[in-house]
C-alpha cells in the first residue's frame, strides 16, 4: 500500500505529515510526500520520497507585504497559480499510490486528483476551528464579517469565500480532465469525515457537529537530535532562559530587540530563534544566545517559558514539554491557540496589536507567575503522543 501525503504550507503543515509518514512506514506501508521545495531535505533525511510543489516559501517571511494584505487581484493570481501547481505536482507524485491524504486548508486539488486516478482520499486539519461547527467561528480571512453574525452564518460566508477564491480555477482543471464541476469547494476538500491531528486536551473537537470528525491526536515527529554544544553551554551557564521564536512567520519591525528587552526587564536570560525572518540579537551581551533550527522537544523542557507565534506545532511542543507559554498570534489559527493557552492556565495570550517591549514584558510576567509552571506540567502529563500512530492505523 502506497500513500501520498500532500500539503502546501510552512513547517507547521509539513512536520505532521513527516510524522505520519514515519508512522505508516512502521506499519509496513510506503508513504510519499508532496510539499513545498523548502522541505526536500527534511523528507529525504528520513528516507521519504519527495515531490516538490510550488515555489519556495522561506522568502515570504521577509516579504515587504504580508500575503494576507496583498490586493485581491494579486491574491487571485496566487491562488490560480497554486491550484495549477498542485494539479501538476500531485498527479506526478500520486503515480502508483492507493490513497492521497491532504493536510491543511490550501489543499484544493488533491481530492480531484484522487478522483481522476481512482484513489482513496482523506483530509486532515491541524486545528479544530478550521473545521465547520456551530460551536466556533471560522479562522479569520479577508472576507467581511457582519456584526452579530452567528457562527453558522459565518461558516456559510466562509464556504462562499472558498468558492469565490478557488471555484473557477478548480472547476476549470476538473472539466479539463473529464470531471464534473463542483459547487462547494470547502466541502469537497474537507469531506464529511475529516481527520483532526490535534491533541484533544489542547485542542478538543466540540461534539456534536455536522461532520464526523476523527480526532487522532497531534502528529508528532520524534526528534532524537542532541542540542548543539553552544546551546548546552548556554543552558548550563545560568538560570533557565526564555525562548523567543516566530518560526516561519514574518516578524514585526523591531521584534527581536523588544523580545530581548522584555526578558531583561524581568531579569531573565534569552534564547532567540533566527527563524525564517532571520531575527538577530540587538547586541552581543552574554545573557542572550541566537540559534538556528534545533530540537524543540529537547530544548523546551529546559527553558523558563516559550514565547512564540502560536503555530499548532510550536504550541503543542511547548505544552507537551510543560513549558509556560506566551502566544503572540498573527493570523489564521494562531488566535485560537493563544486563547487555549490562556484558558488552560498554561501561559498567556499577548494582547491584540503589534508586540513591543512593554506588551511582551506584561505577557511574559503573566506566564511566569508561580502557579503557571505546575499547571503547565500537569497539562503536559494529560497530553498524548501517539496521534500519528493512531492516524496510520486508521488509514
Amino acid at each position: 500500500m502506497r500513500i501520498l501525503l500532500s500539503t502546501i504550507g510552512s513547517r507547521g503543515d509539513v512536520q505532521p505529515m513527516l510524522a505520519l509518514a514515519v508512522a505508516l512506514r512502521e506499519l509496513g506501508r510506503e508513504a510519499r510526500l508532496c510539499a513545498p521545495p523548502d522541505f526536500r531535505a527534511s523528507a529525504e533525511n528520513l528516507g521519504i520520497p519527495f515531490t516538490p510543489v510550488g515555489p519556495e516559501l522561506r522568502s515570504t517571511a521577509k516579504a515587504a507585504v504580508p500575503v494576507t494584505e496583498v490586493s485581491p487581484e494579486v491574491r487571485r493570481k496566487m491562488i490560480e497559480g497554486t491550484v495549477t501547481a498542485q494539479f501538476e505536482a500531485i498527479t506526478e507524485a500520486a503515480e502508483g499510490c492507493d490513497t492521497i491524504v491532504a493536510g491543511g486548508a490550501l489543499q484544493v486539488a488533491a481530492r480531484s486528483v484522487a478522483e481522476r486516478l481512482g484513489l482513496a482520499y482523506s483530509y486532515s486539519s491541524y486545528c479544530p476551528i478550521t473545521l465547520p461547527s456551530p460551536y466556533h467561528a471560522p479562522p479569520p480571512t479577508p472576507m467581511e464579517r457582519p456584526d452579530g453574525a452567528s457562527n453558522r452564518e459565518l461558516w456559510d460566508l466562509d464556504a462562499a469565500y472558498f468558492n469565490d477564491l478557488f471555484g473557477a480555477k478548480l472547476n476549470e482543471h476538473r472539466v479539463a480532465v473529464g470531471l464534473p464541476p463542483i459547487d462547494d469547494v470547502r466541502g469537497h476538500m474537507f469531506t464529511g469525515k475529516p481527520l483532526l491531528a490535534a491533541d484533544p486536551v489542547l485542542g478538543p473537537w466540540p461534539e456534536p457537529a455536522e461532520l464526523e470528525v476523527l480526532q487522532t491526536g497531534a502528529w508528532i515527529l520524534p526528534d532524537e537530535r542532541p542540542l548543539p554544544p553552544a546551546v548546552e553551554e548556554f543552558l548550563d551557564a545560568g538560570e533557565a532562559p526564555v525562548y523567543f521564536g516566530f518560526g516561519s512567520m514574518r516578524a514585526p519591525d523591531g521584534l527581536a530587540a523588544s523580545m530581548i528587552d522584555a526578558a531583561r526587564a524581568l531579569g531573565r536570560r534569552a534564547i532567540l530563534l533566527h527563524g525564517w525572518a532571520d531575527l538577530v540579537l540587538p547586541d552581543d551581551a552574554p545573557d542572550c544566545l541566537a540559534i538556528g533550527e534545533v530540537n524543540q522537544q529537547a530544548l523546551f523542557g529546559r527553558v523558563a517559558a516559550v514565547v512564540h507565534h502560536g503555530g499548532a506545532g510550536t504550541t503543542t511542543a511547548a505544552a507537551r514539554a510543560g513549558a509556560p507559554q506566551v502566544v503572540v498570534p498573527q493570523t489564521y489559527d494562531q488566535r485560537y491557540w493563544a486563547q487555549r493557552v490562556a484558558e488552560l492556565g498554561i501561559g498567556a495570550a499577548h494582547a491584540p496589536g503589534a508586540p513591543d517591549a512593554d506588551s511582551l514584558t506584561r505577557a511574559l510576567a503573566a506566564a511566569l507567575r508561580p502557579e503557571v509552571p505546575p499547571r503547565a506540567k500537569s497539562v503536559a502529563n494529560e497530553m498524548r503522543g501517539d496521534g500519528a500512530a493512531v492516524a496510520a492505523k486508521l488509514l
